[in-house]
């Protein structure tokens, strides 16, 4: 068949080399003039199988009231008179259960588990290097009683299967040394040596470029505008060049949605509703001044909710989420606010180590749901529509497997995992 792939950024290149795989003839849009140059840009670098917890869970609304009116709080909330914005939080509220919690929490699990599988197949076989360290992902709690609620949460996590160890402040010491300034303030942690980290952007632009040479096409800079559809079938995308203002029309056998965010807004005129809101994150990547006294296990700091992670002769510090619909600016007081926090609290943990003058900070926006749980499925309005998108602040970890499960669906196979695709639910 031939295939329009509608989104260059992790998930959109993942199904791409996957349809590929299948022989099918594939072309990618993107507004952007390279793959992953929007939410997978800067992420916190983390394939966090076994830290997927979703953020809504029993504690979730106290902590949020808590934080409204701070700016610097790790979940910031800005009401606007925005219906949708509205509903995601209502809808957010109803899974603040531990029924809910836990429901979510074995599909996140089940979709981690394939993607990271089809992660590793994918990099044996085609030998990508992206900054890639196998060394796990060490949580660490600054107050005994965060340790405790982490370790109750650890306890939660093995129940799914998950090898999440809780370690007492020496043995986290022993996992990363590099904490050995902090480390009179650690409590403890829970740590996964199965997870790692890397490059997202890196490892997306150079799967894009192995998708040309297996004869993808790829029309960068061009803005998608709308789908057209007869009856229960969508017949073309059409969509503009960014620098000409050319609009062009696009047939193809099948479309698959991998726009992030911007999903929901594409699929709307058709009558298809997706409960996907924009949560603006930020990170800031630093060099690195003395490469010998930083971390090179992936850490989350449970105090200021922030990852980091090694990537060669630099270090990304991300973190916070602020629901403030589709602002990407960097130059607000809040975004200068929360870009600075990250670079203090790194400068806190590890002083003197990393460059703080050159502060490459980055803000995105990750496509999330109310249960965490992305959209990957058929469409319910055309039947050779696709739709792969609402993966959050898991479109890293999730890539590959997402890639890889639309594209068996899409050959009328069922992936081996236990998870509800978007055909499946009510």
């Amino acid at each position: 068949m031939k295939i329009i792939v509608l989104g260059a950024g992790i998930i959109g290149i993942s199904t791409a080399w996957y349809l590929l795989e299948q022989g099918h003839e594939v072309t990618v849009v993107d507004r952007q003039d390279d793959a992953a140059l929007e939410t997978s840009f800067a992420n916190g670098a983390q394939i966090s199988v076994s830290f997927c917890e979703p953020w809504a869970n029993a504690g979730a609304p106290f902590k949020v009231a808590k934080w409204l009116l701070r700016d610097d709080s790790p979940l910031l909330f800005r009401p606007k008179l925005d219906p949708r914005q509205w509903l995601w939080g209502l809808s957010f509220l109803t899974q603040c259960t531990t029924a809910a919690f836990e429901r979510n929490v074995a599909q996140l699990v089940q979709l981690g588990s394939y993607s990271h599988a089809s992660l590793k197949t994918l990099v044996a076989q085609t030998g990508i290097e992206y900054d890639r360290l196998e060394r796990g992902i060490l949580h660490f709690f600054s107050s005994q009683a965060d340790f405790e609620a982490g370790a109750a949460g650890a306890e939660i996590m093995r129940r799914h299967g998950v090898d999440r160890r809780v370690l007492n402040q020496a043995e986290v010491l022993k996992v990363e040394p590099a904490l050995s300034n902090f480390g009179a303030r650690i409590h403890g942690g829970t740590f996964t040596p199965s997870d790692e980290s890397g490059d997202a952007r890196v490892f997306t632009q150079k799967l894009a470029q192995l998708c040309i040479e297996r004869g993808a096409t790829f029309l960068y800079g061009h803005d998608v505008l709308a789908l057209q559809h007869s009856g229960q079938q969508v017949d073309q995308v059409q969509v503009a060049n960014r620098t000409t203002g050319e609009k062009r029309n696009l047939p193809a056998d099948a479309f698959v949605a991998a726009l992030g965010s911007y999903t929901p807004a594409l699929l709307r005129p058709l009558g298809e509703f997706l409960n996907i809101y924009p949560a603006k994150g930020y990170s800031a990547t630093l060099r690195l001044k003395r490469p010998e006294a930083a971390s090179v296990v992936s850490l989350l700091d449970d105090t200021r909710k922030i990852a980091i992670s090694r990537l060669g002769d630099h270090v990304r510090i991300a973190g916070t989420a602020e629901l403030a619909g589709f602002d990407t600016r960097l130059d607000s007081a809040t975004a200068k606010l929360r870009c600075a926090a990250l670079v203090s609290r790194y400068e806190e943990l590890f002083p003197g180590v990393a460059d703080t003058t050159e502060r490459n900070y980055w803000t995105g926006l990750r496509p999330s749901t109310p249960t965490n749980i992305p959209y990957i499925g058929r469409s319910r309005k055309a039947s050779n529509l696709w739709i792969n998108a609402g993966h959050g602040t898991l479109g890293w970890t999730h890539g590959a497997g997402s890639g890889r499960a639309l594209a068996e669906l899409i050959a009328g196979r069922r992936p081996e995992m236990s998870f509800a695709f978007y055909g499946d639910r009510d």
